[in-house]
């Protein structure tokens, strides 16, 4: 049996943060704000594997309320996600990500961030697309305020 789920997120961009994406460290003179390290290409990956196996969202089961998740790594998050998986049967196949944003360049990072989501997910890296795009500097993204990312996941059991 395959599924598949979509996933999205954003996290505004702010000062004395850094900026970590696809499980990098990108230098940057901005970070994301979030509860956790803010990843949003991550995070969008994390909804798109929980709603292909039907088990709600990243928020369910990671709250931002939570003392456990505050600062958290999220390749610790995206680890415990494809577990949860697991727990149904269910293993990654393939996931595509299309990251938003005006600044920094993301596609010098981009080896490095399938490679590190590879890893985590115990999957090929020819499994792991990962695209970036600006917004023509319309809207939130244009305006360099945040970033967002969409997440496909095709999960198999």
């Amino acid at each position: 049996m395959i599924r598949v789920g979509m996933g999205f997120d954003v996290h505004r961009l702010v000062p004395d943060r850094d900026l970590w994406l696809g499980g990098i460290k990108i230098p940057h003179s901005l970070g994301l704000l979030g509860h956790s390290d803010a990843d949003v290409l991550i995070h969008a990956v994390c909804d798109a594997l929980l709603g292909a196996a039907n088990m709600r969202d990243i928020g369910y089961h990671f709250p931002d309320t939570s003392d456990d998740t505050l600062g958290m790594d999220s390749k610790i998050i995206l680890k415990q996600t494809v577990d949860l998986l697991a727990t149904k049967g269910y293993h990654v196949g393939n996931i595509d990500v299309t990251v938003c944003a005006e600044r920094p360049k993301i596609n010098p990072h981009v080896p490095a961030m399938r490679a590190c989501l590879a890893q985590v997910m115990g999957i090929d890296e020819d499994n792991v697309s990962i695209k970036a795009t600006t917004t023509e500097r319309l809207g939130f993204t244009g305006r360099e305020e945040g970033i967002s990312a969409y997440a496909v996941a095709l999960i198999e059991k």
